[in-house]
């Protein structure tokens, strides 16, 4: 029996986060929300985000895309409930070096995001994976314009 080695895991890591994608619906009052649009790729998405006490309390995307977005997507509702603002702009900056290097500084800090490290060696698809986190860091600052990957 052959053992799985860790890229197929994080493969499937991928693959079940892009067909069964977590926090996928509408939130009914959201505290913001924001639209983005990776035009390389197509993906498409919506995210709704609900602040209290400065945290946030819930989040959630729809929209349309490649696996890599979708499981991105996915993966950073996940990682983001709970956290601060100033938290998830330091977890942002962790996940951007992960899938522009492969490497982060702080991986302690990212959990299963850390599945996404071999986007790295796809360039075309880092815009892929970052562009939910691009979206939410608008959103956050309240950016009023659609946010594009270009």
């Amino acid at each position: 029996m052959d053992t799985p080695n860790l890229s197929d895991l994080y493969q499937q890591v991928i693959i079940d986060h892009s067909q069964h994608p977590h926090n996928f619906c509408t939130l009914e009052h959201p505290s913001c929300s924001k639209e983005g649009f990776n035009p390389l790729c197509g993906d498409k998405l919506a995210l709704y985000v609900e602040k209290k006490d400065g945290r946030i309390t819930n989040i959630s995307f729809q929209g349309s895309g490649c696996a890599i977005s979708t499981a991105s997507a996915s993966l950073m509702t996940d990682a983001v409930k709970g956290k601060t603002v100033a938290e998830i702009l330091e977890l942002f900056d962790e996940f951007q070096k992960l899938v522009t290097t492969g490497k982060a500084e702080k991986p302690e800090k990212l959990g299963k995001l850390a599945v996404l490290a071999g986007v790295s060696e796809f360039p075309m698809r880092i815009k892929c994976a970052t562009l939910a986190w691009h979206t939410l860091k608008a959103a956050l600052a309240k950016d009023q314009n659609i946010i594009s990957t270009e």
